[in-house]
């Protein structure tokens, strides 16, 4: 795998996200993560995983430089994709928690919606969807994760906004569950999956799963009329523009 490294620990699969400096998510690391999530699911020997990032990132979000050079059709398949891949974890039965090392918005915050517990290091880092400021329509599938945890006022007033929370703000929110120091955070995400593993494994998975029979269901069902509906603002001037200028910016900084 080249954009993510897994390792087991007594039962306990550690996925960590590994592309680049700030693990932005392209197509290969979401048909990677899809793969593995696949087989840690199989796997009897496994009874939760955790999934982290390195150095001050869990992940920045979607790699745009990427995705701002895909054709119409390259567009369509990734979002699908990604899409089929929040679906995944969403509805994955073994416990997993997201240990959130360093910044996390956007995409980066899709993936850590899905875990069932999030730690989240202390420090000037940022998590939350900010899509919209950029000119992506947030499909109602990604809302509703949000949702779930914030409650749909302060998930709304949020995903307008496009607020990007410190740890203690996403703390106060519910967004994460604690904030503490990087040097404990793998300690703490392991206390936590191995508590929730200690219990007995089918009691635990199907409460898991009837607790989020409506979120699951969102995330199932068929997604083309919401993804067709960001597309075509993908492809509008005012959008890549936004994008252009983003990108830009990406690209001089790492001159």
């Amino acid at each position: 795998m080249n954009t993510i490294k897994v390792t087991i620990k007594d039962r306990l699969a550690i996925i960590t996200l590994n592309r680049g400096k700030s693990n932005s998510i392209n197509r290969e690391m979401v048909q990677e993560l899809i793969d593995v999530f696949a087989q840690i699911e199989a796997d009897s020997s496994i009874g939760g995983v955790i999934i982290t990032g390195k150095e001050n990132f869990f992940s920045a979000g979607l790699d745009l430089i990427e995705l701002y050079g895909y054709n119409e059709e390259e567009a369509r398949s990734f979002w699908y994709l990604f899409l089929e891949f929040n679906a995944k974890i969403t509805s994955f039965k073994k416990p997993l928690i997201a240990a959130i090392n360093g910044h996390s918005p956007a995409g980066g915050c899709v993936i850590a919606l899905a875990c069932d517990a999030r730690i989240m290091s202390d420090g000037k880092f940022i998590i939350g969807l900010n899509e919209v400021p950029v000119g992506i329509i947030v499909p109602n599938v990604i809302f509703q994760s949000y949702s779930f945890w914030l409650g749909s006022a302060v998930a709304s007033r949020s995903l307008l906004n496009g607020k990007l929370f410190s740890p203690q703000e996403a703390k106060e929110v519910g967004l994460v569950d604690a904030v503490i120091d990087s040097n404990k955070i793998m300690t703490e995400a392991e206390r936590i999956a191995r508590k929730y593993m200690a219990f007995e494994a089918v009691t635990w998975q199907q409460s898991k799963l009837n607790i989020r029979k409506e979120l699951i269901g969102h995330a199932n069902k068929d997604q083309r009329e919401d993804l067709e509906l960001m597309l075509k603002q993908w492809w509008a001037p005012s959008t890549r523009l936004i994008l252009k200028t983003i990108i830009d910016g990406l690209k001089n900084k790492s001159n």
